[in-house]
């Protein structure tokens, strides 16, 4: 069969036209970077590097979705936490919601990409975690001491709750000052005794928390001690009582005696007054009281003493005048 001629080609090429090319695709937006998990105690926050900055001028915003690894599950938004459409480069999934964090024997994922108008960036997903298994344990919150009698009591919360199949063990490191350390533990109550300690002397302690989870034998130790606190243990009932009965005794004594200075200071007089002896009447007057009728001068002059009326007698053996007379008549 012989080929058509160049003039027929040429009239079909140009009545049909030229096939039109396929429009550019929008480019591609750079995927976030280092995605980390950040999961303490309670806390649970994913947080990535943003992608490189381009030159569109419009606003970046992230997209955040998580699933649960077990079966074929599906990927699904947040709700009642702000992961979609986000500026900032970190989701914070305990923030409150219906969620409320991830249940701690779950394995979940977490994926995040960028979007910038209608460009978006490819999914980045991280690593599997189970809340338990991933966790880092933070010390008892909330920690009191009550000293007492040669011992020390404390009292604390859990680091966070916990479902039944997991527990927290505690243990107490102590040490009076400028001893050894000593670890007591483990401990499953939230208060603790600490006992047989010497009375009236202070100690130093740290309190730290792991968590066991025995379904799958998983113990996750807390690498965060408690600030320490150092407390003052109260003196055994014996020793007390021997310092203080006779410290008892000796101020009340002091006391007696200071109170009784100061009375006898301040009533001086009237005491004098009061413990002086009555005065005495003498007997004549008595006599006189029983017999009013007996002369009362003659009673008196009857038995007053002669002593009273004692003199001493006075002889002139010589004076001026006799010697000169004497002189005289001798002439």
């Amino acid at each position: 069969m012989r080929p058509p001629p160049l003039w027929l080609l040429s009239l079909l090429l140009g009545g049909l036209g030229a096939a039109a090319p396929p429009p550019d695709p929008v480019p591609q937006l750079a995927a976030p970077q280092n995605l980390e998990l950040h999961l303490y105690n309670d806390e649970q926050i994913l947080s990535w590097e943003p992608s490189p900055p381009s030159n569109d001028l419009r606003p970046v915003v992230y997209q955040v979705q998580y699933k649960y690894s077990t079966g074929s599950g599906s990927w699904n938004a947040f709700k009642g936490v702000n992961c979609t459409d986000i500026t900032v480069t970190r989701c914070d999934f305990t923030g409150g919601g219906r969620l409320k964090g991830f249940p701690g024997l779950y394995s979940v994922l977490l994926r995040v990409r960028a979007r910038q108008g209608e460009r978006t960036s490819d999914w980045v997903t991280s690593t599997k975690f189970e809340r338990y298994c991933n966790v880092t344990v933070g010390p008892p919150k909330n920690i009191s001491v009550t000293p007492g009698k040669g011992s020390l009591t404390l009292h604390f919360s859990p680091p966070f709750d916990v479902v039944k199949e997991a527990v927290f063990e505690y243990r107490v490191r102590y040490w009076e000052k400028a001893g050894a350390q000593q670890v007591r533990g483990p401990f499953k109550e939230n208060s603790i005794v600490l006992d047989n300690l010497k009375p009236l002397r202070v100690y130093c302690l740290q309190t730290e928390a792991q968590l066991i989870v025995r379904k799958k034998n998983i113990c996750r130790p807390g690498p965060s001690l408690s600030d320490v606190s150092c407390h003052e243990t109260a003196a055994e009932a014996s020793s007390l009582h021997v310092i203080l009965i006779p410290l008892g005794i000796f101020s009340l004594l002091v006391a007696l005696t200071v109170a009784c200075s100061f009375l006898f200071l301040k009533y001086q007089s009237r005491a004098k007054y009061w413990f002086q002896a009555p005065p005495n009447i003498p007997e004549q007057i008595k006599e006189y009281l029983k017999d009013p009728d007996q002369p009362i001068l003659e009673a008196l002059d009857k038995d007053s003493s002669p002593k009273d009326d004692a003199w001493d007698s006075v002889s002139i053996i010589s004076s001026p005048e006799k010697e000169r007379d004497d002189v005289l008549q001798t002439l």
